[in-house]
């Protein structure tokens, strides 16, 4: 019985990572070649605090508990780029702005932890 607790709790965690339907993911290095690029936005979902702390100049800071009632301030038109501490709330994030009808949304794998300037 153990056993089985322990690993649907794996499994659940494991489903919690996976990218929603249909977005794409990045790696920080990829990042790095397309932050100058114009036409995407850049979305940092962590919490006022985290982006305060350390953030990358180009994205703008709307928390996750925000993000749907801020969803009229982006283009639905342009690719969102989303980011946080280490990719879970943003593949969150992905999911609710490809759910609100996002067609370009792009995930950082590993987020700000894996960020290196």
């Amino acid at each position: 019985m153990k056993w089985i607790i322990i690993f649907a709790i794996i499994a659940f965690f494991a489903w919690r990572m996976m990218p929603a339907k249909g977005v794409k993911s990045i790696s920080t290095d990829k990042l790095k070649s397309i932050l100058k690029d114009q036409s995407k936005q850049f979305i940092d979902v962590r919490t006022p605090a985290e982006y305060k702390g350390r953030h990358i100049n180009e994205f703008k800071n709307i928390p996750l508990n925000l993000l749907k009632s801020k969803l009229d301030k982006l283009d639905k038109n342009k690719e969102v780029v989303v980011i946080c501490q280490s990719g879970m709330r943003s593949s969150q994030a992905a999911g609710i702005l490809k759910k609100s009808g996002f067609t370009d949304v792009t995930n950082v794998r590993g987020g700000m932890s894996a960020w290196r300037a």
